[in-house]
């Protein structure tokens, strides 16, 4: 039988104790805590006293249903297949649409436990007669609520970006504050020894020379005084080699020292686009570094986790997987390269790497490299302030210097589709403090950039002038 942790031992008894009152549970719990063992547990609990026939679970991709599959499988000694038999099923929320009828009729017919895991991305509100939120969440409201006989719904970050309602959730009043049936927090997972102290290196520039035909040469003292300025934007340092290389660089360096005492520990890289994740794994190889690619496109996305999962390769990087919800113990270090900035996203890629494996040494936490960018910068510093006993955040530990010569002012961007190179040319000064293995680049060197790559880079900006 699984060792249940404390917290979950406590999760499990606080929800069969409140479905006597009510039918609906709201788990928060920081990422990597464990909570898809915790409500398979009160899954198992539930059908040894025979308040269930059936459990539906959803989840938002299909990595996380498949491993959610594996572990309800593994906890109620049954097959979690959705077939005649199996104790259950698990399915995307994106499937609910195209989900077969009898489905649905078995909320109606049988007493069913649907598990709504990461609640956060479904938003609704209303009654029977008018309904509002995504369609996730009115397929919620219009499907399972008043008719599943008990529900479960898992947030490790439970709020949404765009602060709409989270379907089935419970508000308190006036103040509007999400009411949590259980909540179990980082300060406490790390105390608690279940995940890993975050440590998250802030990566900035402290001399970043503009070049311009208008005004000349401008220095700025950091990434956020630049991107304030309007001249380069958060999207435009996140493909420069420069900055690729020197977080890589900081990362590569870090996970080294991590293998000296785990010798499978991996890293991720969090890519803003397919090109960019494969321009990232070229850098790596700079380094002597391999590494595997995976994103939502590829058809064999999910095998490709699987096998990094189980290998002791160093590195994976990833567009739109992993970042939320899928399990890979082994991570400890990740660079956040994604133009996504939300609070949600951010604690989402954090929480995967602060998943402890058993037994690996307590002062060895799970490494964060970002750009110091406002809001990552905002939302780092909330996470240390959670944690006042640790030092959370620190800087990149050289001080950094680049100059953008040749950049004008504005630049239109635009190319010509029909050669296979585009014929815009950057001349580079000065370097980003690139390590032993990257060599730096000379005081003027024309970059060539390929055109899918410089495709990828437009879409960004969907055509605009900046």
């Amino acid at each position: 039988m699984m060792q249940l942790r404390a917290w979950q031992s406590e999760c499990i008894a606080q929800a069969l104790k409140s479905f006597k009152r009510q039918s609906h549970f709201l788990c928060h719990a920081t990422p990597a805590a464990g909570k898809t063992v915790m409500v398979a547990s009160v899954a198992k609990a539930l059908f040894e006293r025979g308040n269930i026939d059936f459990v539906v679970c959803f989840s938002p991709s299909r990595a996380v249903a498949q491993s959610v599959a594996t572990t309800f499988s593994q906890i109620l000694g049954k097959s979690f297949n959705g077939q005649i038999g199996a104790a259950g099923g698990s399915y995307t929320y994106q499937s609910m649409n195209t989900l077969p009828k009898e489905l649905w009729r078995v909320l109606r017919d049988h007493r069913v436990l649907v598990v709504l895991d990461e609640i956060h991305h479904c938003s609704g509100a209303g009654s029977d007669d008018f309904l509002v939120g995504n369609s996730w969440g009115r397929t919620i409201l219009d499907r399972i609520q008043g008719r599943a006989s008990y529900t479960i719904a898992l947030s490790g970050t439970p709020w949404r970006t765009d602060d709409t309602p989270i379907a089935l959730a419970r508000y308190t009043q006036p103040d509007g504050e999400l009411y949590c049936d259980y909540e179990y927090g980082l300060r406490r997972a790390i105390s608690d020894g279940v995940c890993r102290e975050p440590r998250i290196v802030l990566t900035d520039n402290r001399e970043i020379h503009l070049s311009s035909s208008e005004r000349g040469v401008q220095t700025y003292s950091s990434i956020r005084d630049t991107i304030k300025h309007g001249h380069i934007s958060y999207p435009e340092f996140l493909f420069r080699d420069e900055v690729i290389d020197h977080t890589l660089s900081e990362a590569s360096k870090k996970l080294s020292e991590i293998r000296q005492h785990i010798p499978n520990a991996g890293g991720l890289v969090v890519a803003a686009t397919v090109a960019h994740a494969e321009h990232i794994a070229s850098r790596l190889a700079g380094l002597g570094e391999r590494s595997v690619v995976v994103s939502c496109r590829a058809p064999n996305a999910h095998q490709t986790i699987e096998n990094f999962r189980a290998s002791k390769d160093r590195w994976i990087i990833s567009v739109g997987m992993i970042t939320e919800g899928t399990d890979i113990p082994r991570l400890q270090v990740c660079c956040h390269l994604s133009r996504i900035r939300t609070e949600l996203h951010f604690r989402q890629v954090l929480g995967r790497i602060l998943r402890r494996q058993a037994g690996e040494p307590s002062h060895i936490g799970g490494w964060l490299y970002v750009l110091a960018e406002q809001n990552l910068t905002e939302f780092a510093h909330r996470i240390g302030d959670d944690l006042p006993e640790q030092t959370v955040v620190s800087l990149s530990p050289k001080p950094l210097k680049h100059n953008f010569d040749g950049l004008n002012e504005r630049i239109n961007l635009t190319h010509n589709t029909d050669t296979s190179q585009s014929d815009i040319k950057l001349d580079i000064g000065g370097t980003w403090g690139a390590d032993k293995g990257i060599a730096p680049p000379s005081e003027s060197t024309a970059l060539t950039i390929s055109n899918h790559y410089w495709n990828e880079i437009l879409s960004l900006f969907e055509g605009q002038v900046v």
